[in-house]
């Protein structure tokens, strides 16, 4: 039997090199329609947790969490990595990301302008600008995913 000591010292077998190819970045997606909107949701959020860090650091939170959520999946997406857990329903889950993400930014930002800061109005503006965003890929993700999916089930 091999000790762990001498497992390290082996040069790697040919799979394992294989396998780090899994974390290549798709280019095409990330200049594709669903790509844009992630990095575009990303920026935003980014923006509007300067916006909140700045003003009012009661709402940064929730900006940080949807950032790293949307991060998540950026790189899920980005990477195909999502394809190894094919028993979640991706589609689904970013549809469910994006409900979710709209519901919050828009408590969060009529919180927010009550304050009257200059900050805080401009992560008013900025999260408006993010909730649309939101709604646009929450309708691309139920139109060309979910959609499709209750049509065929009524032909059979």
């Amino acid at each position: 039997m091999f000790s762990a000591w001498d497992r390290r010292d082996r040069p790697p077998e040919e799979g394992t090199a294989a396998g780090l190819q899994g974390f290549a970045v798709d280019k095409t997606f990330l200049s594709s329609l669903k790509g844009i909107l992630l990095e575009t949701e990303l920026a935003l959020t980014f923006i509007i947790f300067i916006c909140f860090t700045a003003s009012i650091s009661a709402y940064m939170a929730a900006a940080l969490l949807e950032f790293f959520i949307t991060l998540a999946f950026l790189f899920l997406y980005a990477t195909q990595y999502y394809q190894r857990f094919d028993r979640l329903n991706w589609p689904c889950l970013d549809f469910l990301r994006c409900v979710s993400a709209t519901i919050i930014f828009l408590v969060v930002s009529f919180a927010a302008v009550t304050s009257r800061e200059g900050a805080a109005i401009a992560a008013f503006v900025f999260g408006i600008i993010l909730v649309s965003v939101f709604i646009y890929d929450a309708f691309k993700i139920y139109q060309n995913e979910m959609a499709p999916r209750a049509t065929q089930g009524d032909q059979q």
